[in-house]
């Protein structure tokens, strides 16, 4: 083997990577966002999870409760009243995790040893809400028995399974995937073959052209949202709680923000290298801090700021809510009009993109 010839390969091979801007980017972008990522994201010690307080007692005992309770810093409080059928409202719509239940004769009950005194209700389609909530249940209770203890329901998911949690979270992870993906290299595969060229010259205006692109990758999204949830219903027996056709609203409102990237990232792209590169690079951080792999409410609050300006943790609480916990679309309303501003705001720079480069 001649050292001489060998080293001038790998210098040629060298400059050709970093010649490429994008892969030198990759080279070093890549392992500096998933360090950040994953140090921000994966923190198991949940905290600060939104909490409801229906005191039918209003006793001093009641309120040293919800102070503890407070000061625990496992949950924020959200909301403090007397009704339950506010509570179950917040819980429904994603707006409460956790719901304390004390009954107006919550000071007898501090007197029976082995009674549980008050109800600790958890929404527990997310296991990792239930394991941290459990906490909650050790709370010491103003002048209680040591044997009294809070008593923990499992709401939406009694028996803790996570697929219940995973599978309509996947639906999601697999339109990201999919749809952002192809619809990048679609596009440019196009321009790489002339055939871009080709359909500039006809009449199409831009918004004409990125929509015949669009359009039949919508279908292909509904049909993975079926599949998917054909899938998790028969074989992991995922409950659908809300309307179906309430799914499948929202998971269009998604797949047009995907798409929308999908265009918007095609528009930067040279080759389908690129726009695959591109398009991995948006995974990770959508996977890692939409709320799918890890609690959303257990990462900094830096974190939860960039994961709201992601369109995947607006899906993921969307089909959630529905799926699991039987919410309407008017109680999500917040969500779906925040994909729908992400969809427009894709389109509309790509469409310009797309006009500029015509110019």
């Amino acid at each position: 083997m001649n050292l001489r010839r060998l080293r001038a390969v790998v210098i040629k091979e060298l400059k050709q990577l970093l010649r490429d801007r994008l892969t030198a980017a990759m080279i070093f972008g890549i392992p500096t966002l998933q360090l950040l990522l994953f140090g921000f994201a994966i923190n198991t010690d949940v905290r600060g999870l939104h909490a409801a307080v229906i005191d039918q007692a209003d006793s001093t005992a009641s309120r040293e409760l919800v102070a503890r309770l407070e000061h625990s810093q496992v949950v924020t409080l959200v909301h403090v009243g007397r009704e339950v059928s506010v509570a179950d409202r917040l819980m429904q719509s994603g707006d409460a995790s956790v719901i304390l239940l004390i009954p107006r004769d919550f000071e007898r009950r501090l007197q029976r040893p082995g009674e549980p005194p008050a109800q600790l209700i958890v929404d527990a389609s997310d296991p990792s809400i239930q394991a941290a909530a459990r906490q909650l249940t050790e709370l010491p209770l103003p002048g209680a028995s040591p044997t009294n203890r809070l008593a923990l329901l499992n709401r939406y998911n009694p028996e803790r399974k996570s697929s219940v949690n995973t599978v309509p979270g996947l639906i999601g992870v697999i339109l990201t995937m999919t749809m952002t993906l192809f619809t990048a290299v679609a596009i440019v595969r196009e321009r790489e073959r002339g055939n871009l060229e080709m359909l500039i010259a006809t009449p199409l205006t831009p918004g004409e052209l990125i929509l015949g692109k669009v359009l039949p990758f919508v279908l292909i999204g509904l049909i993975q949202v079926t599949v998917v949830l054909t899938l998790g219903v028969l074989i992991f027996s995922v409950p659908v709680r809300g309307e179906l056709w309430q799914v499948y609203v929202s998971a269009l409102t998604y797949i047009l923000a995907a798409l929308g990237l999908g265009v918007f990232l095609s528009t930067f792209a040279r080759t389908q290298f690129q726009a695959m590169q591109m398009a991995f690079f948006t995974f990770l951080p959508q996977i890692l801090m939409s709320g799918f792999m890890f609690p959303f409410a257990g990462m900094p609050k830096a974190a939860q700021w960039i994961g709201e300006c992601l369109p995947l943790t607006h899906f993921i609480r969307l089909v959630r809510g529905i799926v699991l916990r039987g919410a309407d679309l008017h109680e999500l309303a917040r969500e779906i009009g925040i994909l729908l501003l992400f969809s427009a705001i894709t389109l509309g720079a790509a469409t310009l993109r797309f006009r500029k480069r015509l110019d």
